[in-house]
């Protein structure tokens, strides 16, 4: 009887772990495919700083405006990309790129779209990931 009390306490425990770890995976501070590498915030704005930090945090913006994204990183690793997968509200993917990192700390990546002729009004997201594995979405609109 004790054996089989270990056992569900251990599939107990286990499956707590996993829910927890599917969560993450979609929020910012997930631990991403680079080993030690994660991805700590990511913010939307108008304009970025020299600090590759956004100045002017926003989620709405104009069919003219460049849409910045700022991707805060901690950790080290001897290389890691960072990707961004931009869509419309329909699902057609706007954008895709990638950067390589080689972090030794906190650090942050900027990536942006803009379209010359203007943005169509709607709602998109914008999906990071790191070495492939969800690293969080942002989700904004063009009004």
């Amino acid at each position: 009887m004790k054996s089989m009390m270990r056992i569900l306490a251990v599939v107990v425990c286990v499956a707590a772990m996993t829910a927890a770890c599917n969560k993450a995976a979609n929020e910012p501070g997930a631990t991403s495919g680079a080993a030690g590498v994660r991805v700590t915030e990511m913010d939307l704005g108008r304009s970025i700083g020299a600090d590759k930090g956004i100045a002017d945090k926003t989620t709405e913006f104009r069919p003219s405006d460049t849409v910045y994204l700022s991707v805060e990183t901690d950790g080290t690793g001897p290389q890691a990309t960072l990707q961004t997968r931009w869509t419309f509200q329909d699902g057609q993917v706007v954008n895709e790129s990638s950067q390589t990192i080689a972090p030794t700390g906190k650090a942050r990546t900027e990536f942006h779209i803009v379209n010359p002729g203007g943005l169509p009004a709607g709602k998109y997201e914008v999906a990071v990931s790191v070495n492939g594995a969800a690293a969080g979405t942002k989700n904004f609109e063009v009004k």
